[in-house]
């Protein structure tokens, strides 16, 4: 601002005054998604709204990050004591709060386009001002809605005694928000970019690293060293574990993985970790469930079930906990390097990352990917990526290495095979994935952290429209990218191969479209691509149960014309390039078989289908029973664990959330057990082992009616969960 860039301040309250009298008291404050949001800037902003009403703020944003506190007041007793133990030391969002207490300033608007999903499902205020935007546009979109200022949060490092910044957990649309702010400001508007220094954030390289003078202000000072929001797992039953064994027969060997955050991620890691350090066990289990049989056409052409010798590399928007357990079971270590060439020679066998063949310099220059007489850009190329050794030194004639001297004209064959004595070992400066921004639970962070500066570099980080996309370097990113299986969810698929994922029929939006699209477009353009679509095949229980797998819908966020493969607990429907009859067919075959003759008799009602056809008998048995009875006994061994990645909840907790669940899950769908079993359990006594369950809910002594039939509900719930 007023010419001057790179101000390092601890004051938040003058950097605002600042901000105020330079834009104006119309703020449109940009900011990113998830951890990436400076809380302190962000909730000053929000007070100076509520102290003044001549203030107009719109805040742009999505996925603020929400400590979770229940609606019911069971819920509420229930999370406290969690939310107060795991999240010790992170801040709210002010705005959010009073948003969720129907309190937010009337001067004050909050624009989203994705939030965790069924967060705002009723929430009047979000459901107005939902942003419909990809996200690979969605900067685009709030900068054309005319943001004004851009707040972020970032790391800091001191290196040599001077402060180092990098972008770390959002390079995502924050590279391109900077960039057109500077842009607009360029133009005559009046613009702000600022940022919070937090010394807790993982410093990442790739993209991420910038400037001091990328920001105008920038507060550093140890309030702003708050701790991480950590997002606490979810836990993984047997039927998403299924889906997860489903998904990783698809995966090749050497190939690129996309996968999202959640259980159904978590599972499908479960799932390559179990081929790759157990893969006896893995294909024993792939013979009892009949995969290998059904579906050895696809798996032979797409997939794979081996373990992982090249092991794979990751191409995500979402870099997540997912990817960090790949890491450490040895599966994520495919590096890819920025250089077309080299990915070239790499993806022909011609050449690996850790071996430099000895005529590789040969091979580059039948390439023309360097000069036969090197130059000194050749020489910097060459050194750069470690096929030259380090400590070498360049003059126009000849390259030094101590006393020793090569000559640059490689057109002499003898020089030729004098300087390959200066190779190096293995290449340099790779990396095994490329994240748009990265979130996770406390020891997630933890990890990048301990980790050297060095070894962290393998997880580099970009702007979002360079990881969802092939724009602006196909070529480079499709070599990277060979054999991308890009996984992502739905809630809901038609039999003729559309998914539901963001809104339902009525309009309301469930989470956001976020980089669906993407995923989708980038799938279907690369020639040895395939997108893996996770639909769960029901929802809810006994009378409230549905199929996800319906006839049709009345919202549709991927077209039936860009469908690909779509995975179930019971199965895989490979529906692209097919005729619809036959999507038809597959997708019933992956549908609960409660369901199956109602989606059938639509199909042929609508003439979609010959009358006469009838779903094979070995498809006929798709019910719960038949997954736990598979999964059930190596569940037993230590396998399908609910939390195969460790969690931050106690065994106390996991009991009794899962058996709230459970008794909300039996309110749904058979309200009439609830009721018989809470009337058998007001005359019951209170069992010695439901006492500390009780304690921890403050209902050792009820104060009121209410609060002895709540009392009662615990202890009917972990009856109903075998957990008493």
């Amino acid at each position: 601002m007023n010419g001057k860039t790179g101000i390092v301040s601890n004051d938040v309250k003058k950097c605002v005054d600042q901000v105020i009298k330079h834009v104006g008291k119309d703020i449109k404050l940009g900011m990113t998604l998830a951890l990436g949001k400076p809380i302190l800037i962000s909730n000053e902003f929000y007070r100076r709204a509520k102290e003044d009403p001549e203030i107009s703020l719109k805040i742009i944003t999505a996925l603020p990050l929400e400590k979770p506190r229940g609606h019911t007041d069971i819920e509420k007793r229930f999370l406290k004591p969690i939310s107060d133990r795991v999240f010790e030391g992170v801040l709210d969002f002010d705005f959010m709060l009073d948003l969720r207490d129907g309190k937010l300033a009337k001067n004050v608007e909050i624009f989203e386009f994705f939030c965790k999903a069924g967060a705002n499902l009723n929430n009047p205020h979000y459901q107005m001002r939902h942003f419909s935007s990809n996200y690979t546009h969605c900067c685009r979109d709030a900068m054309d809605y005319g943001a004004n200022v851009f707040a972020q949060l970032i790391s800091v490092r001191e290196f040599n005694g001077k402060a180092a910044y990098s972008m770390g957990c959002n390079t995502d649309i924050c590279i391109e928000a900077v960039q057109t702010l500077k842009d607009k400001r360029a133009a005559g508007m009046k613009v702000a970019i600022i940022a919070e220094a937090n010394e807790k954030m993982p410093y990442m390289y790739g993209d991420a690293v910038v400037g001091a003078d990328t920001y105008d202000i920038i507060l550093r000072g140890e309030e702003f060293n708050y701790t991480l929001f950590g997002a606490p797992k979810d836990a993984v039953a047997l039927p998403d574990h299924m889906i997860g064994i489903n998904v990783s027969t698809l995966i090749k060997d050497g190939g690129t993985i996309q996968v999202g955050i959640g259980a159904l991620g978590d599972a499908i890691v479960a799932g390559l970790v179990m081929r790759n350090n157990h893969n006896d066990v893995y294909h024993e289990i792939l013979d009892k469930s009949g995969i290998k049989t059904r579906y050895a056409d696809l798996i032979k052409k797409w997939g794979d079930t081996k373990v992982f010798k090249q092991g794979l590399y990751g191409s995500s928007e979402m870099f997540v906990d997912a990817f960090m357990q790949m890491y450490k079971n040895k599966i994520l270590k495919r590096k890819v390097f920025d250089s077309v060439p080299l990915m070239q020679l790499i993806n022909k066998g011609e050449l690996a990352a850790d071996k430099i063949p000895a005529d590789i310099i040969d091979k580059l220059i039948d390439m023309k990917a360097i000069h036969a007489k090197l130059t000194e850009d050749d020489f910097n190329f060459l050194t750069e990526y470690g096929i030259l050794k380090k400590d070498l030194k360049y003059t126009k004639t000849a390259i030094k290495d101590g006393k020793a001297s090569y000559s640059v004209d490689l057109n002499d064959k003898a020089n030729r095979t004098k300087i390959r004595k200066i190779l190096g070992k293995e290449l340099l400066n790779g990396h095994v994935i490329l994240g748009a921004f990265y979130f996770g639970p406390q020891a997630f962070y933890k990890a990048l952290n301990d980790m050297s500066e060095e070894e962290r570099q393998l997880f580099a980080m970009s702007g979002v429209e360079k990881v969802n996309q092939l724009y602006g370097g196909e070529e480079l990113r499709a070599l990277q990218r060979k054999d991308g299986r890009f996984v992502n969810t739905g809630m809901t698929a038609s039999i003729l191969g559309s998914i539901a994922s963001d809104q339902l029929q009525d309009g309301r939006v469930v989470s956001g479209i976020g980089g669906q699209y993407n995923f989708v477009s980038m799938a279907q353009a690369l020639p040895d691509g395939r997108l893996i679509m996770m639909v769960k095949s029901t929802k809810g229980s006994g009378k409230a149960l549905k199929s996800n797998i319906v006839f049709s819908y009345g919202h549709c966020s991927i077209p039936r014309h860009m469908r690909d493969i779509i995975v179930t607990e019971y199965g895989i429907a490979d529906v692209r390039g097919k005729p619809d009859m036959e999507v038809i067919a597959a997708m019933i075959n992956v549908a609960d078989s409660r369901f199956q003759k109602q989606l059938l008799d639509q199909a042929k009602k609508a003439k979609k289908i010959p009358m006469d056809y009838e779903i094979p008998e070995e498809y006929r048995h798709n019910t719960p029973d038949k997954i736990v009875k598979l999964l059930k006994p190596y569940q037993d061994q230590g396998y399908f664990q609910p939390f195969p990645f460790g969690t931050d909840l106690l065994p106390d907790d996991i009991a009794l959330g899962g058996s709230l669940k459970a008794m909300k899950g039996l309110a749904a769908g058979y309200p009439l057990k609830l009721v018989k079993g809470l009337l058998l359990e007001l005359i019951r006594p209170i069992p010695k082992s439901a006492q500390r369950h009780i304690e921890r809910m403050k209902l050792t002594e009820p104060a009121s009616i209410k609060e002895r039939i709540m009392r009662k509900m615990i202890i009917f719930a972990l009856r109903n969960n075998n957990r008493l």
